[in-house]
């Protein structure tokens, strides 16, 4: 199920020479509940690429959204990007789970934030409270 989801964040770094990741500040991960080494799914709106890889926490404050390694060969500096963390979950807990979506504008910084809707709100069934 979907967890997280930064939307139109801007790469501000491609770095071929880096071991793999995306380098992201730790405001952003945490304001999405991002964890160190968490696996994540970026999706390049500039140019259709999709690739996964895992995040790393950058500078505080910097508005860094680095592309390491490898996956620089897909990602510009400047692109845009969608990046996506899931987590499994059992079926109760699946219909609960209420998605942090962050919005970013030009330079990273945070817009807009929301909760996707836990399929049990949406269909208007009592949340879980166990």
């Amino acid at each position: 199920m979907l967890a997280a989801k930064i939307h139109g964040a801007v790469v501000t770094e491609a770095n071929l020479e880096y071991e793999g990741s995306i380098t992201l500040d730790p405001e952003l991960m945490e304001a999405v509940g991002l964890i160190p080494y968490e696996q994540v799914h970026v999706l390049d709106i500039t140019n259709g690429a999709r690739l996964e890889t895992y995040a790393i926490r950058g500078r505080e404050g910097s508005h860094e959204v680095c592309i390491n390694g490898a996956a620089a060969h897909l990602v510009d500096e400047g692109d845009r990007l969608i990046i996506l963390s899931y987590h499994q979950l059992d079926d109760a807990d699946a219909r609960d789970l209420a998605p942090r979506i962050l919005y970013l504008d030009e330079t990273n910084a945070i817009v807009r934030r929301a909760r996707g809707e836990g399929a049990r709100q949406r269909d208007g069934e009592p949340a879980s409270t166990g």
